[in-house]
């Protein structure tokens, strides 16, 4: 893989991290099912939830905020209106309601959890993990808990690891959240980012099945090189928050935006062709593709360049913006509820973005 940035850094030819699954390893199983050699065990989507909050900024509301107008935020990032989160609520309660939907919707007790993985860049406090709060809330007795760090790309990675440790035998049903809160790390004053972002939350349950359903392909990539083209500089071990560097708003998201997007627009192509390839399959057998509402333009040129229908892909950025690790996850339960993926169908779920961080999971519903 060779992906140029600008002129002066071309992408590591040999990725600094990947795991792949492909199509036809034996993995290790669970229970009666590694008794068999020929049953395969896969880690498969019992259902989904989601939740949004009830607040509405529009591209007119930040218009009187910011030197900015509905039209020039909609031409350059396709994004109308975007959720923010209330006073009283936080990644760890959004995380909750989403992930007790897509325990109801699954059927499953969270009794009879496993492991609950929150994906989220914003969680509630640095300690506890988010998801230790959400164990709690959901009663998921049983289950251990924490939190993946992947920005983006997190519910993507969160449910590449879901599935090793269903094919390990170590778990049976895991929930998988994506859960995010950026409207409390973004600066309104500027209007280069806080155009971009919104808060909630979405969910999965992955149980153990044998039926051919599930996960059939993961990818992982990491860039640690360009760390810096996304991030928050205040709030960490190197610079705790002080006084000095919240004047000068170090505790904000920063973006390079003009590199993320080159970046974005040729990693998604890249992915989604390697994805491909890695499967054995053409582009028309999967019936969804599910990327991280990055903006509405990278995913339209992306669709250009892959000679994809619109229709084959699942966009919802023009509503909630970019909610990071929950993109794909919201994108994914609505997708479910409103018919366009059906059981039987392959849907690639992609994610991309601060680390920099990519990769991508291939589901059979």
């Amino acid at each position: 893989m060779s992906v140029s940035l600008d002129r002066n850094h071309a992408w590591p030819e040999k990725p600094l991290l990947r795991l792949a699954q492909r199509p036809g390893m034996a993995p290790s199983s669970r229970g009666s099912l590694a008794n068999d050699p020929q049953v395969q065990v896969r880690a498969a989507i019992a259902g989904t939830g989601s939740y949004l909050p009830s607040r509405v900024l529009t591209n007119d509301d930040l218009a009187s905020q910011v030197e900015t107008t509905d039209e020039w935020i909609l031409d350059r990032t396709g994004i109308r209106e975007r959720r923010i989160a209330a006073p009283d609520e936080s990644t760890s309660t959004m995380a909750i309601e989403a992930g007790r939907k897509a325990c109801a919707d699954a059927g499953i007790d969270p009794k009879d959890l496993d492991l609950v993985i929150v994906a989220t860049l914003s969680p509630d406090y640095l300690i506890p993990a988010t998801a230790c709060i959400v164990q709690n809330a959901l009663g998921a007795t049983r289950a251990g808990a924490f939190d993946l760090e992947a920005a983006c790309s997190g519910f993507v990675f969160a449910s590449n690891l879901a599935q090793s440790m269903i094919l390990s035998g170590m778990c049976e049903n895991i929930l998988v959240i994506g859960a995010e809160t950026l409207s409390r790390f973004v600066d309104y004053s500027d209007r280069s980012s806080c155009i971009l972002f919104g808060d909630g939350a979405g969910a999965a349950v992955f149980t153990a099945r044998n039926d051919g359903s599930g996960i059939h392909y993961t990818s992982m990539y990491a860039d640690g090189s360009q760390a810096e083209l996304l991030y928050i500089p205040c709030g960490g071990s190197k610079l705790p928050p002080n006084h000095d560097a919240i004047d000068q708003k170090l505790h904000f998201v920063r973006v390079a935006g003009r590199q993320i997007a080159k970046f974005a627009t040729t990693i998604l192509v890249e992915l989604v062709n390697e994805t491909l390839a890695g499967c054995g399959l053409e582009k028309d057998d999967i019936a969804l593709y599910i990327p991280h509402q990055v903006n509405e333009r990278i995913i339209d040129s992306a669709l250009k360049r892959l000679a994809l229908p619109r229709e084959k892909c699942f966009v919802n950025i023009d509503r909630y913006g970019n909610t990071s690790a929950a993109s794909v996850p919201i994108a994914l339960d609505e997708a479910r509820r409103m018919g366009r993926l059906k059981e039987g169908d392959l849907t690639m779920m992609l994610g991309f973005g601060a680390g920099l961080t990519w990769g991508a999971t291939v589901v059979k519903m």
